[in-house]
């Protein structure tokens, strides 16, 4: 019988290296409800501003980000979460190696 619920021990463990001036991503679950999605991004690296239909969540895992949201500049840091409603302009750019947890509620 297959679980209702999603464990995964060690999520770090799904991004293996970061390339010097790359992005990665691994998709970890993808269903009606919701889309999570790992981030790694190097150093300098950076999403330009876009928005994302459906409200979504970051929660950022490991080294230090710069956000953009709604113009306004945030630090985050390993522990820093944010949520965004829908349409929100946004953009991430990544002052050293940097990972984090894309969430979208699609519900």
């Amino acid at each position: 019988m297959k679980e209702s619920y999603t464990f995964l021990s060690d999520i770090s463990s799904h991004l293996k290296d970061i390339p010097d001036d790359s992005i990665v991503s691994k998709t970890l679950l993808k269903n009606d409800d919701c889309k999570v999605v790992l981030f790694g991004m190097a150093a300098g690296q950076e999403l330009t501003e876009h928005k994302v239909s459906h409200p979504a969540m970051l929660h950022f895992l490991t080294g230090e980000i710069d956000l953009v949201l709604e113009g306004k500049q945030i630090t985050a840091q390993p522990c820093s979460w944010v949520h965004m409603p829908g349409n929100m302009p946004h953009s991430v750019k990544a002052v050293t190696p940097a990972t984090f947890l894309l969430v979208i509620l699609k519900g």
